[in-house]
């Protein structure tokens, strides 16, 4: 019997999202024919896969236009190929699989990395959000199963559109855990996007009060060069390290070697007040103690496992104090560290894929 084939769309380039290539992966090797569908850029890096990989040339890389472009370009190509499920990544694809599934009575699984119409970017764009929650509240109804990254998403959208919502976390790959943290260089880190209410401008501001650190920065994202003029301008840019967007694999051996790791997501949308992201996993799975906001999701996370410390810092003096205080505790250190050894055995894609798993099966 010929296996399934489920196309897997996102509305990027493909070469970063460690999300969707993890769930790519687990379905490939289940046995399902897997082909993950996204844009092309002008400087999209080569990609090699155990799965297929198929990028968009479009006319338009920003605003409501590209989201147009995008969204007409997987239409038609869900339209004339055999496609048994469409996995949409975030609302921005759904758009493309709610109208097709109406003509081709496709079967849909949408995977929602974030609450996409709460994100700050729309937040003072209120007649684009509203064209968006339009979308949503059109399209979701003809999904047929559904699952987020952490539970108070999947509770909101449960409660608003009556759905059954699952959970599936954004975990690494399990790693050999390293052993080394007594004798790692004097790094800190911050990974993801450069973008909105992220605190990087925060990070950067409280290195004028940290001595004999570097804070490397890996990603990129709207705000790297207004970051990178920030750092500049307070003369800590041999200081403050940019490197761009980094391979799966090369963005591990770099995050292993820092000894902490920042997520210190501000802001009042709901987006950012329910969010749990991946890179509090990866430093976790790094051994690299995590410095992160107290949010709900991530306050869970390090309660459970003591591996890092949750702050609310009003300023960069006073983030500067507690990340000072906490550099100078070797002991408090090292029991974070080796606590994350602890949560890196259940906390990893490993055990996740298995709700995945349920979930195609259900769907097919």
């Amino acid at each position: 019997m010929q296996n399934k084939k489920i196309i897997v769309s996102v509305s990027n380039d493909l070469s970063n999202d460690q999300r969707v290539h993890r769930v790519c992966t687990s379905l490939s090797n289940i046995g399902y024919e897997v082909l993950l569908c996204g844009r092309h850029l002008r400087n999209s890096p080569d990609i090699n896969r155990n799965y297929k990989t198929r990028r968009f040339r479009l006319i338009f890389n920003k605003g409501i236009l590209f989201y147009a472009c995008l969204n007409l370009r997987l239409f038609f190509f869900y339209l004339f190929n055999h496609v048994d499920v469409i996995l949409a990544n975030d609302l921005d694809t759904l758009v493309a699989a709610g109208f097709v599934s109406k003509i081709k009575n496709i079967k849909i699984i949408y995977d929602s990395h974030e609450l996409f119409t709460e994100v700050p970017e729309l937040e003072t764009s209120p007649r684009k959000r509203q064209i968006w929650l339009k979308f949503e509240q059109r399209h979701i109804k003809r999904v047929h199963s559904s699952y987020t990254v952490c539970k108070s998403i999947a509770d909101f959208y449960n409660k608003k559109y009556d759905t059954n919502m699952q959970v599936i976390r954004n975990l690494p790959f399990r790693r050999e855990f390293p052993a080394d943290y007594l004798v790692r260089p004097n790094n800190l880190i911050y990974q993801g996007a450069l973008n909105k209410d992220r605190g990087i401008d925060l990070m950067i501001s409280a290195m004028k009060y940290i001595d004999g650190y570097n804070l490397i920065i890996a990603g990129k994202g709207d705000l790297e060069n207004q970051l990178k003029e920030h750092a500049k301008d307070l003369k800590l840019d041999k200081r403050v390290i940019f490197t761009g967007n980094l391979s799966f694999d090369n963005l591990f051996e770099l995050t292993k070697t820092a000894r902490l790791g920042f997520s210190l997501e501000q802001g009042n949308s709901l987006n950012y007040k329910y969010s749990l992201p991946n890179k509090v996993f990866d430093y976790i799975q790094a051994g690299v103690p995590v410095v992160c906001s107290n949010l709900p999701e991530m306050r869970n996370i390090i309660d459970k496992y003591n591996c890092g410390i949750t702050i609310s810092p009003k300023n960069a003096e006073e983030l500067a104090s507690v990340i000072n205080e906490l550099l100078n505790d070797d002991c408090n250190l090292i029991s974070f560290h080796k606590n994350c050894e602890v949560a890196a055995e259940t906390l990893n894609w490993e055990n996740e894929e298995k709700e995945l798993e349920r979930i195609v099966k259900y769907v097919l």
